[in-house]
Order: structure tokens, then C-alpha cells, then sequence
């Protein structure tokens, strides 16, 4: 009998240590030192594009919605987001415009008319750059594991907690680059995105942006 606690309480301690191992916060002085790398990346990428795969999990689901297709960034903050598999749906970040381009049905959102939609812009563009350390807009809270380094981004504005109640972004520790987001709602729901296969500062011209 005390064999089997003894087992037990071992293999309790090394799930837990597992768990502790996998995220750890950071200590003021790593998180001065992941910013400063982020920072110095972020103002070196021109142009970014790259492959991704979107994992949509909605709580009365019992499986995740998967989607995928290329993700195209050019500096200051043109964005779009290309999805292919399993329909063809483009999204532009242009000018101060959402763009939409559903298999052919195009529409348009101001978002200087709506302060949510530009915070909204704001954030994707940032969570893509990796540039968006705001300590006005956010409560963040900064997290390590062994490849990678995590912050996680709480809304101060009550409006925007309404639509997204967290943003985590997961950095490469290699190359100080985004490679997953995931914006948690309101609700139990969540989109993960997975960014893979990353082409910085390659030529992208302006009419790639045109829906």
C-alpha cells in the first residue's frame, strides 16, 4: 500500500513539475530583455509573410473549425489575410478600410467610423509585428518556456473586453517572432492561429492589397 502512494505522489510531483516547466513567468529583468528583442525585430521587418492555420474552438463544438491560408504584412499596417482551405475569404487592412472579398462578394467597413474597429486593426497589425508592448492599453503579463516566450495581453477598455477578453501571442526565443495568436472571447470561446513557413523583407508590392 505505501509502495502505490508512494508511486503515486511521484508521479503527481513530476506531473506538476512538468506543468511548472512547460510556462514560467519571467523575472523583471528577462522581461526588459524580451521587449528590447522584440522592439530591435519588429522595427527591422519591412514586409512579412507567411503560411497559417486557424483553429477556431467554439465551446458547444466538440471539435475545432480549421481553416488555413497566407498571411500578408507591409509596413506601416497594410494587412491581409488570405483564407484558401476550405473556402476562399480575404480580409485588407487598407487605409483606414476593412476589405472584404467573399468568393467574389466584395464589402467594406470604415473603421474611422468605429474607435472599436481601429483598436481592433490596431491590435492584429500588432500582434503580427509584434509591436504592441502598451502598458496604457493592456495589463500584460510575460511567461517563458523552454523554445518560446509568451505575453499575454489583457484590454484596459471595458468596450473592447466585451470582444476580446485576452490576447496571447507566443514568440520563437531564436528569432523574437510571432508564430501563434490567440485571441480569447468573451465567452469560452477562442481563435488559435498557428504562423509557419515566414518570409521577411521580401519585395511585396501595394496592389497585392486589393481585394
Amino acid at each position: 500500500m505505501k509502495t502505490k502512494i508512494y508511486l503515486f505522489v511521484l508521479i503527481l510531483n513530476l506531473f506538476t513539475m512538468n506543468l511548472f516547466a512547460q510556462e514560467q513567468k519571467m523575472s523583471d529583468g528577462e522581461i526588459a530583455a524580451f521587449k528590447q528583442s522584440v522592439n530591435v525585430v519588429s522595427k527591422k521587418i519591412k514586409t512579412l509573410s507567411t503560411d497559417f492555420i486557424q483553429y477556431k474552438h467554439l465551446d458547444f463544438l466538440s471539435k475545432d473549425i480549421e481553416t488555413s491560408g497566407k498571411m500578408i504584412f507591409k509596413e506601416p499596417n497594410l494587412l491581409q489575410w488570405q483564407y484558401k482551405k476550405p473556402y476562399n475569404y480575404s480580409i485588407v487592412f487598407k487605409n483606414g478600410k476593412i476589405l472584404i472579398n467573399d468568393e467574389g462578394k466584395k464589402s467594406a467597413v470604415d473603421i474611422g467610423n468605429s474607435k472599436i474597429f481601429g483598436r481592433i486593426n490596431k491590435l492584429i497589425v500588432g500582434s503580427v509585428s509584434g509591436d504592441m508592448f502598451d502598458d496604457k492599453e493592456f495589463s500584460i503579463s510575460y511567461f517563458k518556456s523552454k523554445n518560446q516566450n509568451i505575453a499575454k495581453f489583457i484590454p484596459k477598455d471595458v468596450t473592447l473586453k466585451k470582444y476580446i477578453k485576452q490576447i496571447e501571442l507566443t514568440f520563437d526565443k531564436e528569432d523574437a517572432t510571432v508564430v501563434q495568436v490567440k485571441l480569447l472571447e468573451s465567452s469560452e470561446d477562442y481563435t488559435r492561429i498557428v504562423l509557419k513557413n515566414k518570409v521577411i523583407n521580401a519585395k511585396i508590392d501595394d496592389s497585392v492589397f486589393t481585394n
